[in-house]
């Protein structure tokens, strides 16, 4: 299979959120490494952020001071309200590297779980033989973000797309009204870290990109409607103010 903003908002989102980047563990070469922080749930206590390439993949890498991938949203029944965990990186790229139209938001690529609702109608990531129930199992996403109102102040959501919109769009969009991708590359969960290998058309674009490292919780709106995808709270972020610190291969 395939599964922010300015730094002044960034420093209102995160307002109460304290995180020193500072060397963690010699393992973990190059990238953005951080403190741990005995205040963040272990499984989203980021220790370390790394995107760097072989071939034409970028390999997405992770680390936290607990388990990766340990800890699931609880399971409320309904998608209104429902919780979204996710591992995200977000990155200087432009949307339209991936499909979707240019200068829409920032580009960032997450791995998350959900058990109240299936977004890879494409893909069987549980292997029961059905499409439509495993949101729960850990997968990949392309999301463009940007700050809503709505949402909390100077907090982000997944770009809506309008009734009768039609933007340009990834060919594994799952057919949500958002602007996501479902394209299918897998996370693999290993002790303390996760990674994801993902093939690019042009590598030297991400070659020469930036990135940042969040753990953070969504929240589907209680209404189901426009802004649809909220981040309802961040964890921790690798650099502390979400300046995009990280350059690839470094």
């Amino acid at each position: 299979m395939r599964s922010f903003p300015t730094a002044r908002l960034a420093g209102a989102l995160l307002a109460g959120i304290t995180c020193a980047a500072t060397a963690h563990d010699g393992a973990h070469h190059g990238g953005i490494p951080t403190a741990k922080n005995q205040a963040v749930m272990a499984p989203f206590d980021i220790v370390h952020t790394r995107i760097s390439t072989q071939g034409n993949a970028a390999i997405f890498h992770m680390a936290v001071s607990g388990s990766a991938g340990s800890s699931h949203p609880a399971k409320s029944g309904k998608l209104a309200g429902s919780s979204v965990f996710s591992y995200v990186w977000p990155t200087s790229l432009d949307p339209s590297v991936v499909g979707f139209e240019a200068k829409t938001g920032i580009l960032a690529f997450a791995v998350t779980a959900h058990p109240d609702f299936d977004d890879t109608p494409l893909f069987d990531e549980n292997g029961d033989g059905r499409l439509d129930n495993d949101g729960d199992v850990w997968h990949s996403h392309w999301v463009v973000l940007k700050p809503d109102a709505q949402c909390g102040k100077d907090a982000l959501k997944v770009v809506d797309i309008p009734e009768g919109g039609k933007p340009r769009l990834p060919k594994t969009w799952p057919g949500l009204p958002l602007l996501i991708d479902s394209p299918g590359w897998s996370p693999a969960f290993k002790d303390g870290s996760v990674d994801v290998r993902v093939p690019f058309d042009d590598i030297g674009v991400v070659e020469a990109s930036s990135f940042d490292g969040v753990t953070a919780a969504l929240r589907v709106n209680a209404s189901v409607h426009s802004p649809l995808l909220c981040v309802a709270n961040v964890f921790k972020v690798a650099s502390g103010n979400l300046s995009l610190p990280g350059k690839v291969n470094k």
